[in-house]
């Protein structure tokens, strides 16, 4: 994919040129030639929606770019793009979870964002409408590397209905602390001999980094220490964490799994099969679109993420970004492009949220909006994010994610005892970090 763009003296005066800096280089772009863009991201059929008629839009201002959009499942998209770029054959633009991304920065197969293409005066600009901190994950070396497609969190949604069911008020009886998520879910639960026909709650696996780290935080434990250089800190609050969902598993009150269907799939259903699911504000789009009778029918609510009743700290589900990314391998007038078309479709925040599936683009315009203000259950949301932080995105943190998936999952579904599982994490990603 790479290409070099040489123009002759004469070529020079004859078309129309600018400049496209990228860092401290600059290289000289034709605009009217024609190019191609390959864009990949993750599937959504609602965003798909949206962004054909936006890249309608943008390739009718602008004829001579082309935009091929590829879609995949979020886990597949991560591995081809992985794949892909192994191969030197990475999509010209793409977004990721930050935490599966940020290694492209630091192996420097992304360009820093062109701001004058992407619709910014400068780097400052840029940072000027984003809330604070939002650019950090991607700022590297003074250079900003990413452009947020959206940033998420989960709060936990609930099933009124089946609330009542099991004789309980949701209104006032939703769990607030994992002990009380507990004891309701063995409630609402319905069995069939060990197998659950209906969960009470279930946990989002295995988005480890994005749940189960905060319980631990509850508790007093880190992923990291402060200075970076020591992994796994604080062994009461892992052990204490990694019991609780050996507790929850098969092998103890048998409240959930790793093994059933993804909660969040189930809960837009309405089948009396699932009470209370983990997801996003983008949740509340899916409902209407697969479930529209369930979704105007206020059986339905979300609440806050829950702490231990002894925990230390109040933090909730991490929050994580999606970045628009560019190859820096592209070519110089095909990575102008992508970035332009990445900031005209970031200029659309208030249509991403309204009509593609509920994607929040953390401007301070969105944010202060009465758009987002007034969307079902958005405060919950707001408030989540308020106690909480951005996911744990270091170049090594799909891997460290894997063990911590290790660790959980052993003591849920191998029996093996907290302290063990605890002690084999440690070391495996000490030996990571040591590594870096």
């Amino acid at each position: 994919m790479k290409k070099t763009l040489v123009l002759l003296a004469a070529c020079m005066i004859a078309m129309p040129l600018s400049l496209f800096a990228q860092g401290a280089k600059e290289t000289v772009v034709d605009e009217n030639a024609p190019v191609t863009i390959q864009y990949w991201t993750h599937e959504d059929p609602a965003r798909t929606a949206l962004e054909t008629e936006l890249i309608d839009q943008f390739t009718a201002a602008n004829p001579n770019i082309t935009v091929v959009r590829s879609t995949q499942a979020s886990v597949k998209q991560i591995e081809l793009v992985q794949t892909a770029f192994a191969a030197n054959q990475g999509p010209d633009m793409f977004n990721l979870p930050i935490e599966n991304q940020y290694a492209y920065i630091t192996n420097k197969r992304v360009a820093p964002v062109d701001y004058k293409a992407a619709g910014y005066a400068n780097m400052q600009d840029l940072l000027n409408k984003y809330m604070p901190g939002v650019l950090d994950a991607v700022t590297v070396d003074g250079e900003v590397y990413g452009l947020p497609l959206e940033l998420t969190n989960w709060s936990i949604y609930l099933n009124k209905k089946i609330f009542r069911d099991a004789g309980l008020d949701p209104e006032k009886d939703y769990p607030k602390t994992w002990e009380e998520m507990a004891d309701i879910s063995e409630k609402l639960v319905i069995r069939d001999g060990d197998i659950l026909i209906r969960r009470g709650y279930d946990f989002r696996y295995p988005y480890y980094l994005t749940f189960f780290v905060p319980m631990v935080e509850q508790l007093g434990g880190e992923l990291l220490s402060a200075d970076g250089k020591t992994a796994i800190v604080g062994d009461d609050a892992w052990i204490k964490a990694l019991t609780f969902m050996q507790e929850w598993g098969p092998s103890g009150r048998n409240l959930g799994s790793p093994t059933y269907k993804n909660a969040r799939k189930l809960f837009d259903l309405d089948n009396n099969d699932m009470a209370m699911a983990h997801s996003g504000l983008y949740q509340e789009g899916r409902i209407e679109a697969d479930n529209p009778e369930f979704f105007k029918s206020g059986e339905w609510m979300v609440i806050p993420f829950p702490t231990f009743k002894d925990a230390v700290k109040d933090v909730a589900s991490c929050f994580y970004g999606h970045y628009f990314m560019v190859n820096v391998d592209s070519s110089a007038a095909v990575q102008k492009a992508s970035w332009k078309l990445a900031g005209f479709l970031l200029s659309h925040g208030e249509d991403y949220l309204t009509r593609g599936g509920n994607i929040i683009q953390p401007t301070k315009a969105l944010f202060a909006s009465d758009t987002l203000k007034n969307m079902p259950y958005s405060d919950v949301f707001i408030n989540d994010m308020a106690r909480s932080h951005m996911i744990y995105f270091g170049e090594n943190s799909a891997e460290i994610q894997t063990l911590i998936r290790n660790a959980v999952e052993s003591v849920m579904l191998s029996g093996v005892s907290p302290e063990k599982a605890l002690a084999t994490l440690k070391a495996s990603a000490q030996e990571i970090i040591d590594e870096q």
